[in-house]
């Protein structure tokens, strides 16, 4: 990759650029999730593939109020103490919210929430469990807190049996100090992505790296590594766009990684045996083209596990 450099102008380059959001599908959908007072990961984290999503029949919401108790420099979403404050409910108006959305596939993520004894791992579940009886038939993809690697909660969650259990490892271990929460490290986060693997060895798993803070590219080479180490099936690398004046000042852009560089790391997340990677500017953890091909490998899954429940059992000689 030595000859692939990175393009470090000042300037948002053309590939970066989108459109803001117009559509009357997009406005309505806004207005009914305010309704509801729902909080999508997609608004949140100012998301620049919001319509694309919303207008293809899936959505991230995000669940737990919108106030995280951890305070990662890269990220939207405000942070606070929501002193154990927690709609009951929203399991509920979630599920609601997808049918009146037409939904095929959903992603639930959320805001830290270390202020509750659980780390909020049981309303996650709940979440899972009333779409699922809901919807036996809706993709629900989590997007989990590393619950501090504790088994016990991690558990919990695979016992919702969500059908992709992703959690976001963020960047390199040597960048982690700069990028994360002292209290998100990069080995509590490879340990929560191992349990579910070992909970639910048929379990997917996915993460996603941002690329652009002047990562090394040994160390993004070892994360790579370390997450096939731990069983880790998927993998996405997005830029980092600071979303504010003041994520700019505490972690600044470093670089603007060109398309080609993203298309090199495809190439050898495929080499290592991932079993799908989508890389590119605008992609992020939530990305329709990861979501299209997970959902075209669980339903030919599911599909295989009719076929055999149906087949007669034979009684053994």
């Amino acid at each position: 990759m030595s000859d692939i450099k990175a393009d470090t102008k000042a300037k948002r380059p053309d590939w970066l650029k989108v459109r803001a959001p117009t559509s009357k599908s997009y406005h309505n959908i806004k207005d009914m999730l305010g309704e509801l007072k729902l909080a999508t990961v997609c608004q949140e984290a100012i998301c620049p593939n919001i319509e694309e999503c919303w207008g293809g029949g899936t959505a991230t919401f995000m669940l737990m109020g919108d106030t995280c108790t951890r305070a990662c420099r890269f990220c939207a979403v405000k942070t606070g103490n929501p002193k154990g404050i927690l709609d009951e409910e929203e399991p509920q108006k979630v599920g609601w919210a997808i049918s009146q959305m037409k939904l095929d596939y959903v992603v639930l993520t959320s805001v830290d929430r270390d202020d509750l004894e659980d780390l909020g791992a049981n309303h996650f579940a709940k979440t899972i469990e009333v779409i699922k009886e809901n919807n036996p038939k809706m993709i629900v993809e989590v997007l989990t807190p590393d619950f501090n690697a504790v088994p016990e909660l991690v558990e919990r969650i695979m016992i919702a049996k969500p059908d992709v259990f992703a959690h976001n490892i963020e960047t390199t271990e040597a960048l982690t100090p700069r990028v994360r929460d002292r209290r998100s490290q990069y080995r509590k986060s490879l340990r929560t992505l191992e349990l579910a693997k070992e909970i639910r060895p048929e379990q997917y798993t996915k993460t996603s790296i941002m690329l652009g803070l002047n990562e090394k590219e040994e160390d993004v080479m070892q994360a790579l590594k370390d997450l096939r180490d731990v069983g880790c099936d998927v993998v996405t690398f997005g830029q980092y766009l600071a979303p504010t004046n003041r994520h700019k000042k505490y972690l600044p852009i470093e670089e603007y990684v060109k398309p080609e560089v993203f298309d090199h790391w495809k190439d050898v997340a495929d080499d290592m045996g991932f079993l799908y990677c989508a890389s590119g500017p605008l992609v992020r953890s939530s990305y329709r083209a990861g979501e299209f091909f997970m959902k075209g490998v669980i339903e030919k899954q599911r599909k295989n596990e009719e076929v055999k429940a149906a087949r007669p059992a034979y009684p053994t000689l």
